[in-house]
């Protein structure tokens, strides 16, 4: 059976446009080797640059368009020249998360052979977790949309961390259930709550209510951990570690610290994930600095990608976006296996073209 599926398509600024067109090379290669899969890329303006020409974020209709989309894909928004009024940065997909209801934060920490490891911990070669960040709510709610800052002044400002037991619940159960899929793969198949809860209220919520969860999911090894331990437990053995869920802002942390574990952001793959929605970009910023340079690592945004046709073969029954996603990893594991792919943040030769035709070539 053929199926076309609908991606809203934003490009973005900085060496957005490079990494998202290079994914969609290989996502577009991986699929037509398995049949009946077909995309429409619906692009998208959005982003700093946009709103430069014309002060707004996103075009219009551009929110209607992402919202009746399949899957979402973005490359890279903002520029750190380009403020708003109030000295914020263009960032319309921290609305969407809201508008969208994207609970779901997944951000997948994973060593390669032949890339960096700060670790000399030989273990550090199994390095495979995932940092599960609530996105909606926590230390992020006063940001996603405006004046709900309770005290703001040029001497005092109030920001609010926000659980509730509805969007708590959904994203336990997520962890859980994303835990079962990753011990059929052979993963750990282990669920730690990252919290604060000997000291914030809310984190306390957070952690009832997972253990509330656990016992309806007695395959699935369930511990907790305070932040602050999980950022000393993280340099110490990572690879103990699967899934770990938390707040907004230490999963914002702790991602950004697995991404150095093994080897920089440009690896850093991301996907925010609703009941009904799922947007999925690399967690890096738009590197300005090199922007037009040939230079950008895109493995971020490939990763990405194949985590968006896991996402659609669950939401649209479609097996063969399973295989595309499989087949996309499986020719970046060959290529880090028989060192093949050197991009210039590793210190290695190969620009974003080349790592682009090399695994072009590694797909079968």
């Amino acid at each position: 059976m053929s199926l076309t599926l609908n991606i809203a398509t934003f490009q973005g600024d900085g060496i957005g446009p490079d990494v998202i067109n290079s994914a969609i090379e290989i996502i577009e290669k991986a699929s037509n080797a398995v049949s009946g899969l077909n995309y429409e890329w619906n692009y998208i303006e959005a982003g700093a640059s946009y709103y430069q020409k014309t002060g707004m974020d996103v075009e219009p209709d551009g929110e209607k368009k992402a919202s009746e989309a399949d899957a979402i894909f973005l490359g890279a928004i903002g520029l750190p020249t380009v403020r708003k009024k109030d000295g914020t940065e263009i960032a319309p997909h921290l609305r969407f998360r809201e508008k969208f209801n994207l609970y779901a934060g997944v951000r997948p920490v994973k060593a390669y052979k032949n890339t960096p490891q700060r670790l000399s911990d030989k273990n550090a070669e199994k390095i495979d977790f995932v940092v599960l960040r609530e996105c909606t709510e926590g230390l992020f709610y006063t940001a996603a949309v405006h004046n709900r800052n309770k005290i703001a002044n040029n001497d005092e400002v109030e920001d609010i961390m926000r659980i509730t037991r509805n969007t708590t619940t959904r994203l336990h159960n997520f962890a859980f259930k994303l835990a079962e899929k990753r011990k059929q793969k052979g993963k750990l198949g282990k669920v730690t709550c990252v919290d604060k809860a000997n000291v914030f209220k809310s984190q306390a919520l957070f952690r009832k209510i997972f253990n509330e969860i656990k016992d309806d999911f007695p395959n699935i090894e369930a511990d907790t951990c305070y932040v602050d331990a999980m950022a000393l437990n993280l340099i110490r053995q990572p690879w103990e570690y699967d899934v770990m869920v938390m707040e907004n802002i230490f999963g914002d942390i702790l991602s950004d610290l697995g991404g150095g574990l093994v080897g920089g952001m440009g690896m850093a793959a991301c996907g925010e994930i609703g009941d009904n929605h799922g947007l999925f970009q690399p967690a890096h910023g738009s590197a300005p600095d090199i922007m037009g340079k040939n230079k950008a690592n895109p493995l971020a945004t490939i990763l990405s990608g194949s985590m968006m046709l896991e996402y659609l073969a669950d939401k649209k029954n479609c097996p063969q976006a399973n295989e595309a996603a499989l087949i996309i990893e499986n020719a970046i594991e060959e290529g880090f296996n028989k060192n093949l792919l050197r991009p210039f943040e590793f210190g290695g030769d190969m620009s974003t073209t080349e790592i682009t035709f090399q695994i072009l070539d590694l797909i079968k």
